[in-house]
């Protein structure tokens, strides 16, 4: 798995291009969440859930349909998260399923049940580019943790960032275009009344 925190990119990085008007401070936070949820199942491995289990690590928890049922738990509550409920629902299910996809371009563990509950087959993408995340703190917090995050900056906080800033300028282009058609129109509308 990336660590924790690279989760966390990914719907940082779509939220703040999209803006408040979009993506809610609420909404956003929630996304945030989602995206890191999956990996509370390895308390699985505390109660004996063995990884290859369902419900242990990378099994249901990081699955599309469980990224779905995140994102119409997240429709429910669409009100309090001052969203449109369309809005929240795909938000979040697209941050929680981004979870499961980015551990898809890892090069260790036993890969992803993403079609669960269909199938519980672990699948990886055919390039595992990203550096497997050690399960245990004490070996995060050593030189194996500074070769993850190294490969976790190139491989999903770059692309995430650049991904971002497209869709932030791409918003900016269009609102600057828009405004300017607008200006167009009233001009031309005025200049008729005037003719």
């Amino acid at each position: 798995m990336p660590s924790i925190i690279s989760h966390a990119i990914v719907p940082t990085a779509l939220g703040l291009a999209l803006g408040d008007a979009v993506i809610s401070r609420r909404l956003l936070l929630l996304g945030v969440i989602a995206a890191m949820l999956p990996d509370m199942d390895v308390l699985a491995f505390r109660f004996g859930v063995p990884y290859t289990h369902d419900f242990g690590h990378r099994g249901m928890s990081h699955s599309l349909a469980f990224a779905l049922f995140l994102g119409m738990l997240a429709g429910v509550f669409a009100a309090q998260l001052h969203a449109p409920r369309r809005s929240a629902v795909f938000f979040v299910f697209l941050a929680a399923a981004s979870h499961g996809l980015l551990d898809m371009l890892t090069n260790g563990g036993l890969g992803i049940a993403l079609f669960w509950p269909i199938s519980n087959e672990r699948l990886f993408f055919p390039l595992r580019v990203i550096e497997v995340s050690p399960l245990s703190l004490r070996r995060f917090f050593s030189s194996a943790g500074v070769t993850v995050l190294t490969s976790e900056f190139l491989r999903v906080w770059l692309p995430s960032a650049m991904v971002g800033a497209s869709i932030f300028f791409c918003r900016r282009i269009l609102r600057f275009n828009g405004a300017q058609s607008e200006r167009a129109m009233a001009a031309s509308h005025e200049a008729k009344k005037q003719g």
